[in-house]
């Protein structure tokens, strides 16, 4: 849901981020972080750790667009650098490099919203450092869009298909890429 309203005003359909705040704040972080931590007691740490690890980062842009709008107070120019969340968007794109090859052995729609992921923050990054920000501009509105609606679909898919106890909508195999080791054998 965070990421179609955050989208909506990447693709110039609204403006600001004052009224994305809220939806950053209990949609992005604060649900990803509950659900991470059902995830953690049902032992799905990938689910656990997705959720967790972007949960936090909606909290923290959250409280960056909070910051920038001046909720806290003036903001000294001598004493704050916006290209700072460029860093942070770098730093999780790393991250979700790990989490995209383990997304490829999840399932399709997981992998295709990992790639997108992977397209949203590095172009976020380049935007924000002013590297051809028309371009990046629009591939990071275009991906986060995208996310949005494999995210809408996803979510449709683990309700029903567990609901029903069957595939209503599919989420397609696996890649098959890395196999994951035997449970019986434990790392050296």
């Amino acid at each position: 849901m965070v990421t179609l309203v955050a989208a909506s005003a990447k693709m110039g359909w609204t403006t600001g981020v004052t009224y994305i705040i809220p939806w950053a704040l209990f949609l992005g972080s604060g649900a990803q972080i509950w659900a991470s931590t059902v995830d953690f007691k049902k032992n799905n740490y990938f689910g656990a750790i997705v959720l967790g690890a972007y949960g936090l980062f909606w909290g923290a842009v959250a409280m960056h667009w909070a910051i920038t709008q001046g909720w806290f107070g003036v903001i000294d120019p001598a004493k704050a650098d916006p290209k700072q969340l460029a860093f942070a968007c770098i730093g999780y794109f790393i991250f979700s490099i790990f989490i995209m090859f383990a997304a490829f052995e999840a399932n399709k729609v997981f992998a295709i919203i990992l790639v997108l992921i992977n397209v949203l923050l590095p172009s976020l990054a380049l935007s924000i450092l002013g590297v051809n920000a028309p371009l990046f501009s629009a591939l990071a509105a275009y991906s986060e869009l995208g996310i949005s609606m494999f995210g809408f679909y996803a979510a449709g898919a683990v309700f029903l298909n567990s609901y029903f106890g069957r595939a209503i909508l599919p989420m397609g195999a696996p890649m098959g890429f890395i196999k994951k080791a035997d449970a019986s054998v434990k790392p050296k």
